[in-house]
């Protein structure tokens, strides 16, 4: 592809050779003539500074050796370029042989149905969406339009996934939720968990991740959130739109995550709490508790970033505190005894 067309396909302004051939998007250091790399990060100008690259996409303020795309966002107009030079292979539509299709299931025609897919009575499978080989769809679940569900999914009975949801290998959709209830003697009775779950549009669900179903009411997944790998969904979770899940977050049932929240890697919610709308929470943070919404929190239990930073600091210096405490009261004790 020619830098020309690129720059105008990721609507950048192009400084240097338009006639320029480059052939896919790589990171900057290991970018080498032919290839477009980009910098979104000052932590790499170093690295933008001796790149081998025949063009970087970046912003307005910086200077790169090479030919550049501007643009006011590098990070998406990276994320696109990407996307152009991408494998764009799909399956034929239809159903394989050897996939399992109850009679009573409704496929689209143009849908893919892979190898030793099983897709169970009631079952609905929308238009162009792709479900590769050894997944499950349970009896009466629903399968929106464009979506991908990779291998070794198992969507659950009566799950309702909307259009353009992406489920990458090895997810859970609908399992049990964790409700049992404690007999005289000590034992426990399993609540049965006969509610549902829904994931709506453009929603991207991570590899062995799962979402369970409640005994009553919904679990739900709002547009344009996007979980990572190994994150716990429990059961009737409310996450709200454009959410950011990092791998192994773990949400406690009947809690609700408001709209373009962000939890970072291992951050763990306890149950029947709100974390509010626009919060951010740094890795392995624990939230006991609701948040109110903008909150920027870290620790456990969670306390503000700012006051964490402090905290963390002061823990650092424990050991010499704890010294020179001792030292303080062995010499407060001495003066207290001359004073006698």
């Amino acid at each position: 592809m020619k830098l020309r067309e690129l720059a105008e396909r990721l609507e950048c302004t192009l400084e240097g050779d338009g006639d320029l051939d480059v052939h896919r998007v790589t990171g900057i250091e290991q970018a080498a003539p032919g290839d477009v790399t980009f910098f979104a990060n000052n932590k790499y100008l170093a690295e933008l500074r001796r790149t081998a690259a025949s063009a970087v996409i970046l912003g307005p303020a910086v200077q790169a050796p090479c030919a550049m795309l501007r643009t006011q966002n590098p990070y998406l107009a990276f994320a696109r370029a990407v996307g152009i030079f991408a494998d764009a292979w799909k399956p034929a539509p239809g159903i394989h042989p050897r996939a399992c299709v109850a009679e009573g299931a409704t496929v689209a025609a143009d849908a893919s149905i892979g190898a030793f897919v099983a897709v169970e009575e009631g079952a609905r499978i929308g238009a162009r969406s792709i479900v590769h080989a050894h997944v499950t769809i349970g009896r009466g679940a629903e399968i929106g339009e464009d979506c991908v569900i990779h291998a070794q999914v198992s969507v659950r009975e009566r799950a309702r996934l909307g259009n353009r949801v992406i489920v990458q290998d090895g997810a859970v959709i609908g399992s049990d939720g964790y409700g049992f209830a404690r007999n005289a003697d000590g034992s426990h009775t399993k609540i049965p968990q006969a509610g549902g779950v829904v994931i709506e549009d453009d929603v991207e669900i991570g590899a062995n991740t799962t979402i369970d179903r409640p005994a009553v009411g919904e679990t739900r997944i709002q547009a344009g959130t996007k979980l990572d790998n190994l994150v716990q969904i429990a059961h009737g979770v409310t996450i709200g739109r454009d959410v950011l899940l990092a791998a192994q977050v773990g949400i406690a049932g009947s809690t609700t995550i408001e709209d373009s929240v962000t939890l970072a890697g291992q951050v763990g919610v306890a149950g029947h709490l709100t974390v509010g709308k626009g919060t951010i929470a740094t890795a392995q943070t624990g939230i006991p508790s609701s948040v109110e919404p903008g909150a920027f929190v870290s620790g456990y239990p969670a306390i503000p970033n700012r006051d964490w930073l402090k905290a963390s600091a002061v823990f650092r210096k424990l050991p010499e505190l704890r010294k020179a405490i001792a030292e303080l009261e062995k010499r407060l004790a001495e003066l207290a005894e001359r004073g006698r």
